[in-house]
Order: structure tokens, then C-alpha cells, then sequence
């Protein structure tokens, strides 16, 4: 069976997991990553209750050799079809208050473990010609916003490595795809952690985790002849 790896996974109701369920429904045994067990076996069981095959490996996505071995691991299972990096947090602050490691991990989740990554699932995808390899953006991979310059940065080089990428290794037969996520996400982490923005903006504001996916398994299905790089999403009343 072909596998498919998300890293970037956490609760339930959320992109990663989502990603990851929707894909073990179309028939791929899932490897799920992220830095919380009791959050990825969650999902392997939820996955596996609905007739799909999910595997849990706990990785950080800016370790090299963690990394290695993710993909590593995917080989043991089956041939690589699909690698989705949905790794990197919003991380806010003004640039002038700003300490040098916190600027460096929002560009270490952000862009260096997305060349990791993408690296290591071009590699296995390269001895096939064949493959899908999807990088998850948002509003900050294509403008510069204030409070957020570590995130803009880390985003939008994000963004422009999986350009590069796409080109690199796209005659090859391997899609690169990238999904700009322009607003806020209708999940469980939104609406812990951020409460009041959740209450402000209300559901019709907020993107859902269905449309997303749909979105991700699109680029996925695209045939050779036809295919995209960026596909950007936000709702009716998002102002852009």
C-alpha cells in the first residue's frame, strides 16, 4: 500500500489531523506526526475505528535525524505517495522587543524543518518520478504584517523554498504544492486558546477544516497536465 506523512499534527479538530484522517479514507496508510503522543494516538485510533491504517511517530520537524527517520519509517510501510508539512505556529511580537531565539525557532518550525522535509520526501519520491509533496502557508507567506515579522519570515521563505522545490523537481514527475490558509481555522485550537477572537469574529468568518482538506486532496489529484502550485483559501467575508 502507498503511505502518505503529515507532520504537524495535533488535536483532533485540527488541519493536521484532519489531513491526516481525510487521507486514510481515500485509502493511504498515514504515518501522523507531532510532538504530542497522547494527541497523535488519539487520532491513530479514531483513524483505525473508521476502517482507515494509521501510524504514530512523534518527531520534531526541525531535527534532521527525526526527520530522516519519519521518512525512513514511511519506507518500511509502503512507496511514498503524499508528504504534507503543516508544521509552524503563528509566533507575534514587535521586531524591535524581539530576542534573537525566539525569531530563529519561528524560522526553524517554519522554514528549515519545511526544507527537511521537503528534502527527504523528494528523495524517496525521486527513485518513482511520482508523488505529491504539499507545504501549508497562510496570509503571512505573502505580505509583511506588524507584530508578526518572525512569522512573515519564516512563512514566506517557506513559501519561496517550496517554489524552488516545485521547479527542482516537478519534470521529474513529483507536485509541489503550496496552500495559503488566509484567516483564522474553525477548530479546537482557536477556540481554547483563543476564545474571545473566536467569539469576535464568529463562524462565518473562521475557514472550515472540511473546505481546507478539500483543498489539500485536490492538489493531490491533479494530473500532470494540469497543475497548480499555490492555491489560497479564505472565506466570502475575508477582507484581502
Amino acid at each position: 500500500m502507498s503511505t502518505a506523512i503529515v507532520t504537524g499534527v495535533g488535536p483532533v479538530q485540527g488541519l493536521g489531523a484532519q489531513l491526516g484522517r481525510r487521507f486514510a479514507q481515500l485509502g493511504l496508510d498515514v504515518i501522523v506526526a507531532g510532538r504530542t503522543e497522547a494527541k497523535l494516538e488519539e487520532l491513530a485510533v479514531l483513524i483505525n475505528s473508521e476502517g482507515g491504517r494509521a501510524h504514530v511517530m512523534v518527531a520534531d520537524a526541525t531535527d534532521e535525524e527525526q526527520t530522516i527517520k519519519l521518512f525512513d519509517k514511511a519506507e518500511t510501510i509502503g512507496p511514498l505517495e503524499l508528504a504534507i508539512y503543516n508544521v509552524g505556529n503563528a509566533t507575534p511580537g514587535r521586531i524591535v522587543d524581539m530576542e534573537a531565539d525566539y525569531f530563529l525557532r519561528a524560522w526553524q518550525s517554519g522554514c528549515f524543518g519545511g526544507f527537511l522535509f521537503g528534502r527527504e520526501a523528494a528523495r524517496r519520491m525521486l527513485e518513482s518520478k511520482q508523488g505529491s509533496i504539499l507545504f501549508t502557508g497562510a496570509s503571512a507567506s505573502l505580505r509583511g504584517k506588524v507584530n508578526y515579522g518572525a512569522f512573515n519570515s519564516a512563512k514566506s521563505a517557506l513559501r519561496t523554498f517550496a517554489q524552488a522545490l516545485a521547479k527542482e523537481v516537478g519534470p521529474e514527475g513529483i507536485h509541489v504544492g503550496h496552500v495559503i490558509i488566509d484567516g483564522g481555522i474553525s477548530g479546537e485550537k482557536i477556540q481554547k486558546e483563543a476564545p474571545d477572537y473566536f467569539d469576535k469574529m464568529g463562524e462565518e468568518s473562521l475557514l472550515k477544516l472540511n473546505g481546507i482538506v478539500d483543498a489539500y486532496e485536490y492538489l493531490h489529484k491533479q494530473k500532470k497536465s494540469a497543475w497548480s502550485f499555490e492555491l489560497d483559501l479564505r472565506t466570502a467575508v475575508e477582507n484581502w
